[in-house]
């Protein structure tokens, strides 16, 4: 017997390695049905620690008698409520072949392909018999005769001395040595979805069980800590985050309670407690997207800034940020996350509703920025909505919230809004669910970035546009629908074919009788909104 490591994440429990001498017409792999009608002496998964067996020259395996089960779990644990590690014991028979110790290195090189990459199971072992020997694990699946050998391989073998005649050992594998997809496919209902992934926050994992897959929860939660080293605590969603606070339900399936937890992003330290907060791991590469559009100087607003993802990035770029939640935890830790990031001197932080953030700090912050000395400024403003569930619906606070003359187009505002949509054409909908709410249209003036699919039919997008002055300021010379609503009836009768301005009509329409064409025509042929 000899000890076989499993590395990456998998416990160092001891393999048991056996081997025998058998028939050179018994296959490699044994059916089930045989292993049940053979005498205990002849039977692979049954030895004596202390009888010394030979092994014996690899028989010839045809193609169509390989085990595809050979590295799963036995098929009576299928239904396993709890879990029982014992029930997870198997003897697997796989090629091997005999090598001295002293060229095991310069061996491995050549037989890369060969050799048996089934994590967690040690490629090399000692062998039993001869301490001056070693035995190297070969890929049942690729090594089935001497002539499975290719000719560089065979090559190799030749110079270094070695004989290509393949051994067979027979194997007892434990529950330590399968991975958690292998075990929850072996356990779950056959043709069932299997849940081997979740959201890594700190020490938990977060997972998100669909409804057949609860009879199992408890196993499923048990399994993921066994397997994923650091993970001590496994939850799940029992309901949707809740939208005033952004936090959910949560129900522990194994492991410990303690949901305070440390998460790193991006280089950046996260502290916070789970139950209490938002926190998406997934958006990491979103939050630093964003992060890599603001240059050095320029203001960032984060309105829904939870635990500081986006806000605490920016800041470290020597920009200034007015961060906001609405939730006390989240605020709470996001001063605490400013501090231990050694920001906190680079963000404002404040504790209101969405839209009384946009109407109070973010308006009076802007009314300096965009002032009368706006054209000596060089750096941007961006604003950052990230609620995909209502963020469209606080749009509506940017209608007429500064006074005075407009600004320039370039030193506008860029808003980042984030969404939810199922419609066949996301990108469309979230352009025209947010002109509906502006007023205008944004389709010719914003753009869509796919953030990540959410679930079957479901995406997260996120829009981005410079704020119109004719939305922002108050008093424009005329109303915005009224504007859009001319700008179409008039659209065919001002433009030819080339995209140039026709002589109009105005006698066609009454309504354009009164008006002031000149000033009329410049309103109906500027963008509403200019291109970021």
């Amino acid at each position: 017997m000899r000890i076989l490591w499993r590395p990456f994440g998998f416990s160092r429990r001891l393999l048991t390695v056996k081997r025998c001498r058998v028939p050179e017409s018994e296959s490699l792999i044994p059916t089930a049905g045989s292993l049940l009608i053979q005498k205990p002496s002849r039977a692979p998964g049954i030895f004596l620690l202390d009888q010394r067996k030979r092994f014996s020259t690899m028989p010839e395996i045809e193609t169509n008698q390989r085990d595809p089960e050979l590295f799963s779990p036995p098929s009576d644990v299928r239904g396993m409520t709890k879990l029982d590690r014992t029930a997870f014991r198997k003897t697997v028979t796989i090629p091997v072949l005999k090598v001295r110790k002293e060229i095991v290195n310069k061996l491995m090189q050549s037989l890369k392909r060969a050799a048996l990459k089934r994590p967690g199971i040690k490629r090399v072992i000692e062998d039993p018999e001869d301490e001056g020997s070693r035995l190297i694990m070969l890929d049942p699946y690729k090594m089935f005769t001497d002539d499975s050998f290719e000719k560089g391989e065979l090559s190799t073998l030749k110079q270094l001395n070695v004989s290509p005649q393949i051994s067979r050992y027979n194997m007892e594998l434990t529950y330590e040595n399968f991975k958690s997809e292998e075990i929850l496919r072996a356990v779950l209902p056959e043709g069932q979805d299997v849940t081997s992934g979740f959201s890594r926050v700190g020490h938990i994992a977060h997972l998100n069980l669909r409804d057949h897959q609860l009879p199992f929860k408890h196993l499923i939660g048990q399994v993921m800590i066994d397997k994923n080293p650091g993970i001590t605590s496994a939850v799940n969603k029992i309901n949707n985050i809740d939208n005033t606070y952004r936090n959910f339900q949560m129900e522990v399936l194994a492991g410990e309670e303690n949901m305070m937890t440390k998460v790193r992003e991006n280089n950046y330290t996260y502290e916070f407690d789970f139950s209490k907060v938002y926190w998406n791991p997934r958006l990491s590469t979103e939050h630093s997207r964003i992060t890599q559009l603001l240059k050095p100087g320029d203001v960032l607003f984060d309105v829904f800034a939870g635990v500081g993802p986006f806000a605490i990035p920016v800041a470290k770029k020597n920009c200034t940020v007015f961060a906001n939640d609405l939730n006390p935890e989240s605020y709470k830790w996001l001063l605490h996350n400013c501090k231990l990031n050694k920001v906190d001197q680079k963000v404002k932080i404040f504790n209101l509703d969405g839209e009384d953030f946009l109407q109070g700090p973010v308006r009076e912050e802007l009314m300096q920025q965009l002032g009368p000395l706006s054209k000596e400024r060089k750096h941007s403003v961006h604003i950052v909505m990230n609620l995909p569930a209502k963020a469209i619906e606080f749009l509506s606070a940017f209608k007429s919230l500064l006074d005075g003359q407009p600004c320039s187009s370039e030193l506008l505002p860029i808003v980042h809004c984030y969404s939810f949509s199922k419609d066949a054409n996301p990108a469309k909908d979230v352009q025209e669910r947010a002109g509906t709410v502006l007023g205008i249209s944004l389709e010719a003036c914003s753009s869509v970035h796919l953030v990540r699919n959410v679930a079957p039919n479901k995406e997260m997008l996120c829009i981005t546009f410079r704020i119109p002055a004719a939305i922002l300021y108050k008093n424009q010379t005329l109303n915005l629908g009224f504007l859009g609503l001319l700008q179409r009836i008039t659209k065919i009768h001002l433009l030819n074919a080339r995209g140039q301005i026709k002589t109009f009509k105005k006698k066609k329409h009454k309504l354009f009788q009164s008006l002031n064409w000149k000033y009329f025509l410049h309103l109906l042929t500027r963008p509403l909104c200019s291109e970021i």
